[in-house]
């Protein structure tokens, strides 16, 4: 492993990030003193558009574009300001970015942004908003090869409790998981091309409690999701000391009309202690636990050739969790039929607060165009970049 604590302080020309890296690669400060960015686009050009959610009150955030300039540089050009709560950004089939605000996603044209910006899902555009309430009222999204929309709509509490924390009733179904309006879905919205335009949209798979981490894989086309485990079991477990490493997040592989189990289920389909008789077999188990709390807000399978062979379809994930599982990216290998069900590797770790240089926190990773990895992080509001470490 090489840190950034060496004589080269630099990688690619920035500023070197003191982490912890496999031999050959190194972490690059590419921007810094955003308030609280939450996604990233790479284009074509080598321009980067960062999201900046700036803060949980509303009509707050900002959307910039990172121009590559003077070496060790990049100018930043203010798109838009005053949105709600922005989050994730995606490339659309049309050349066009997509972007995820409270209730509505919008796209735009970063050459001229306010005046090609319109609303696909909510808002203006004659389709039902989403419905972005409660805990986790995010928006995140991902195309797939046909041009659908893959949504998350996240659920608004943390495990179906009641007013002040009460728990659930045992035996009762969770009214915010049921029916055509449930939340802790993901949502597939067919669009027809080139306008974008809604045609129809359906509750694609259920029972996962905040999809914050979407991927398509490159060569089956398959959906995977990471899966934000529930707070606080530990309540409902008198015998538990804490939930340091329980509940596990997990990933899923998205099939559709799937449910997943929350909230009536946890881990490998074991019963909720809110809910003990239930059972679980009805559910579809995730395809590998993460660690607990690892708290995984951003995906992308790896599809370049400028990082080592080794991780070649391999999925990289943030995990943005503060506890001893989070601040540190990982690579997923892909096992014998290319499923990220491999070897797990750390691709950036050591990424706690020391002098200088605060605790790491990704959230959206992406890859560009020139085979390397971006990443905003929104704890230290520093934009990341994971690459080869050339002389």
């Amino acid at each position: 492993m090489t840190t950034g604590a060496q004589a080269v302080d630099t990688c690619g020309g920035f500023k070197r990030l003191d982490v912890t890296t496999p031999d050959g690669l190194c972490a690059a400060v590419l921007a810094d003193g955003f308030k609280f960015p939450r996604g990233i686009q790479p284009l074509s050009n080598g321009e980067l558009v960062v999201v900046d959610m700036r803060s949980w009150e509303p009509k707050q955030g900002r959307v910039w574009l990172l121009k590559p300039g003077a070496a060790g540089h990049y100018e930043q050009v203010l798109l838009l300001k005053g949105l709600d709560r922005p989050n994730g950004i995606v490339l659309g089939p049309d050349g066009l970015l997509y972007l995820g605000l409270v209730g509505r996603i919008v796209r735009f044209d970063p050459k001229n942004p306010e005046a090609t910006l319109i609303d696909v899902i909510g808002g203006k555009s004659g389709v039902a908003p989403l419905p972005g309430r409660g805990r986790h009222l995010l928006t995140n999204m991902r195309f797939d090869a046909r041009g659908d929309l893959y949504v998350n709509v996240g659920s608004a509490t943390d495990h179906c409790e009641g007013e002040n924390g009460a728990a659930p009733t045992a035996g009762q179904p969770c009214a915010e998981a049921e029916g055509p309006q449930a939340l802790g879905v993901i949502r597939k919205y067919k669009l027809l091309w080139p306008m974008a335009m809604v045609k129809d949209w359906e509750n694609y798979a259920s029972g996962l409690r905040n999809s914050m981490a979407l991927a398509v894989h490159p060569v089956s086309g398959d959906l995977w999701q990471a899966d934000n485990g529930r707070d606080a079991i530990q309540a409902a477990m008198p015998n538990l000391a804490n939930d340091n490493d329980l509940p596990h997040d997990e990933l899923n592989l998205i099939a559709r009309g799937a449910n997943y189990g929350w909230p009536y289920c946890y881990d490998a389909n074991v019963a909720s202690p809110e809910y003990p008789d239930k059972d679980c077999s009805a559910y579809r188990a995730p395809a590998r636990l993460l660690p607990a709390h690892a708290a995984p807000l951003g995906m992308t399978f790896y599809t370049g050739d400028r990082l080592p062979a080794l991780y070649r379809n391999s999925l990289i994930i943030g995990y943005h969790g503060y506890r001893a599982h989070g601040h540190r990216l990982v690579a997923l290998l892909p096992n014998s039929k290319g499923a990220p069900l491999g070897k797990s590797v750390e691709l950036i770790g050591g990424w706690h607060s020391k002098p200088g240089q605060g605790m790491g926190a990704p959230v959206d990773v992406k890859q560009g165009p020139d085979g390397n990895i971006y990443l905003v992080e929104d704890r230290t509001g520093r934009v990341v970049r994971l690459q080869v470490d050339a002389p």
